[in-house]
């Protein structure tokens, strides 16, 4: 599977089912001597792992993970980090009844076509429990950002068509004490009765996360294929049930004039800022200094209790109850993957950076 490699210089390539002994990943490019911080680490896992509020799945994973090399004494060494996750609480005998049944909405067929097999066991590789590898990924590729003065927060900003796109209103500390992630403290109300509500008729909701990232410098980023918007949309689209991508004002910014959508410069003590953000921090491919800020669709979770109706791999017309343990609504578990998966990308492209002016190489080299 060529698909499980993410990133060029900054590279990761995830591995483990569902159901399989562990989850992992290897990462590649890591520089020497960046400080390990293992809290983070673990901090990252307890947001993104099932069982953690009413609303999420029951399955319960202690999300104990282990870092096999590429680090000593709390330090990386430069050569490839391998960190591995256990499965601990596989409940296979759920799935018996998909062995041959493809589920609505979800990648069985699709799967089993390009392949002509398939781990039906929580949807094997197609689980997002394969997103453990990335968390472990963006909590490393976190720390070499926090190095550069770069953060990157997420919070869900819309459930179920209860929403807001103001990025200004965003509490992220709001959204790390309520089980939803929202980060409108006015909404929270109004979307946890959505969840709920889809919960109590075996039914899912889905939902946006908003992200920003900030002090980001200017230049990240390369004109036409490796657009710096481009490369995150990639990202972030490679998540489960990740529908739409948008940045700056988005498809809203389509229904009004340039007039009004454009950003105006004006001198800031010196430098070069606009009073708006309607291109959402990149300009041309290229991030402008600015926070960058985007806001990722996810669909409902296709795996519900409610009757449905589907095709056996017979392609007979059969009536489908889903069993097991599944989100209502996965969008607050995604949080830390939207911001793993950004950093990732950033990352990539803060480790590009230095060859793009003659100046900038030269500086460079007189280091040394």
């Amino acid at each position: 599977m060529a698909g499980s490699i993410f990133g060029d210089i900054f590279r990761i390539s995830t591995f483990g089912e569902s159901h399989g002994a562990a989850i992992g990943v290897v990462i590649d490019g890591c520089p020497a001597g960046l400080k390990i911080d293992f809290s983070l680490i673990k901090r990252d896992l307890e947001r993104r792992k099932p069982g953690q509020s009413s609303i999420s799945t029951q399955r319960n994973e202690t999300e104990e993970f282990e870092i096999l090399s590429g680090v000593f004494d709390g330090i990386s060494l430069g050569t490839p980090i391998a960190i591995l996750v256990r499965n601990k609480d596989q409940r296979s005998s759920d799935y018996n009844d998909l062995k041959n049944v493809f589920r609505p909405s979800h990648a069985d067929f699709t799967y089993q076509e390009k392949y002509g097999f398939r781990d039906h066991r929580g949807g094997g590789r197609q689980s997002a429990r394969e997103t453990v590898a990335r968390v472990l990924a963006g909590s490393i590729a976190k720390m070499i950002l926090s190095e550069f003065g770069i953060k990157i927060d997420a919070a869900v900003s819309g459930i179920g068509g209860v929403e807001k796109s103001n990025f200004n209103e965003l509490n992220f500390e709001f959204a790390e004490i309520n089980i939803l992630r929202c980060g409108y403290l006015d909404l929270y109300e109004s979307m946890l009765a959505k969840v709920e509500l889809a919960k109590s008729e075996g039914d899912s909701v889905g939902g946006i996360i908003s992200c920003i990232c900030s002090s980001v410098p200017v230049g990240l980023g390369e004109p036409v294929f490796d657009k710096l918007h481009a490369d995150l949309a990639k990202a972030m689209l490679s998540i489960n049930a990740v529908k739409g991508f948008e940045i700056g004002s988005g498809f809203e910014g389509t229904k009004h004039f340039g007039s009004t959508q454009n950003d105006e410069f004006m001198s800031n003590s010196g430098q070069i800022s606009t009073k708006t953000n309607h291109s959402g921090g990149i300009q041309g491919g290229i991030s402008n200094g600015q926070n960058i800020e985007f806001r990722v669709a996810f669909k409902p979770v296709a795996s519900i209790s409610k009757s449905q109706k589907t095709v056996n791999s017979d392609l007979e017309e059969v009536d489908l109850q889903v069993n097991g343990r599944h989100d209502s609504c996965v969008v607050p578990r995604a949080v830390p993957i939207v911001e793993a998966m950004a950093s990732i990308c950033l990352v990539n492209h803060i480790l590009n950076r230095p060859s793009n002016r003659m100046e900038h190489l030269k500086r460079f080299f007189d280091i040394y």
